[in-house]
């Protein structure tokens, strides 16, 4: 993986905390763009997405589309969020037949759990943030690595 220029933590967050995180990201990023989210399964990476989208106006997001791969959204002022799950993208015959190269091309953001199925294809600019929880601990560490 490539070395990012910034790094951004978040300690101790509480799930009921990521709403509040959520904002500071969205400001962060500021413009469309890939977020790959990285985090062992119950992490709250999906929790997380959600807050995201709410973040940007989506009053009700789904669910993670862990059986569709990608829901997509369209916030109040136009502009396109989608989330997709890739668990289970299996090879590159899979990865081929789903069509998100041509995805990516839109001007959107884009919130990626399981990214590292589909590394090669994400963009070289994408945003990696990880999750990381403690076993048997209900507090998350976040880290965010961007250039900018």
């Amino acid at each position: 993986m490539m070395q990012k220029g910034q790094t951004k933590h978040w300690r101790n967050v509480e799930l009921e905390s990521l709403a509040s995180v959520a904002s500071e990201l969205i400001q962060v990023l500021s413009k469309p763009s890939y977020v790959a989210i990285n985090g062992q399964m119950g992490a709250g990476k999906t929790t997380f997405v959600q807050a995201l989208l709410r973040e940007l106006g989506i009053q009700d997001p789904d669910g993670s589309p862990t059986y569709a791969i990608v829901h997509e959204y369209v916030t109040n002022s136009g502009v396109k969020a989608f989330h997709l799950d890739c668990y289970r993208i299996e090879n590159e015959r899979d990865l081929a037949q789903l069509g998100l190269e041509e995805l990516f091309e839109q001007n959107a953001f884009f919130f990626v759990e399981w990214p590292q199925k589909i590394e090669k294809i994400l963009p070289d600019n994408a945003k990696w943030l990880y999750i990381r929880c403690a076993p048997e601990s209900e507090l998350r560490e976040i880290v965010l690595t961007y250039d900018n």
